[in-house]
């Protein structure tokens, strides 16, 4: 990022960044997996799935799981965490709400997930986040996941802004390689399931997000 640029756009990634999603996928996919006579460990998860951008089929492949039973139990796994969505919606993470209020009105806000959209809006149900972004791009508006660029390609079409008057906001390095990939600087900020991951190229990685803020300009966190 040129940082004679004014910072007009901040970019935010939805599962694990803004809400603890992450963490309850994995927990509903370790149950499928010892089903399946499988250990899902968190270093597997968090470098396989959420890294590297693998399947949880191929994943559970590698590891040996019957191809004849692996369907059924994955299925059976995505109807469970919808219902998940459906009834407890994931929390927001901590420093969320009071970093988006002091960002609000002093630039634009943009969310950028492969989410789908309807599971999007289960998770946000009562989070009232949603109404402080100008701009949410999701996994319906671009069919290519993360690590591909068009998720935040859109998103900067959208807010018809330059890629280097905004900062992207990511937990991973798959994430983390979508922003620069569409030449976006990118804070990473990992979570316990991806802290493990390799984040060279990042603008930086923080421990908080309220952290975000120190890299724009707009005053201390």
């Amino acid at each position: 990022m040129n940082r004679t640029n004014r910072v007009q756009a901040v970019l935010w990634d939805n599962d694990g960044i803004l809400v603890d999603s992450e963490f309850v996928f994995y927990e509903v996919t370790r149950v499928a997996f010892a089903e399946l006579g499988l250990e899902l460990t968190k270093d597997i998860w968090g470098l396989q799935y959420l890294g590297e951008g693998k399947s949880s089929r191929r994943i559970a492949g590698e590891m040996g799981a019957d191809p004849a039973e692996l369907k059924h139990v994955l299925d059976d796994r995505n109807a469970r965490y919808r219902e998940i969505l459906k009834d407890n919606p994931p929390p927001v993470r901590s420093q969320v709400p009071e970093t988006l209020a002091k960002l609000s009105g002093r630039v634009k806000l943009g969310i950028v997930t492969g989410s789908h959209r309807d599971q999007f809006h289960h998770m946000h149900r009562s989070s009232g986040l949603p109404d402080m972004f100008d701009v949410i791009v999701t996994g319906d508006d671009y069919k290519e996941p993360k690590p591909d660029p068009g998720l935040y390609l859109a998103a900067l079409e959208a807010l018809d802004l330059p890629a280097g008057e905004c900062i992207a906001v990511e937990d991973t390095k798959r994430g983390l390689l979508a922003a620069v990939n569409a030449g976006i600087a990118c804070v990473v900020v990992p979570t316990e399931l991806t802290r493990m991951q390799d984040f060279s190229g990042a603008f930086a990685v923080e421990d908080e997000i309220s952290s975000v803020l120190k890299h724009i300009g707009i005053g201390p966190r």
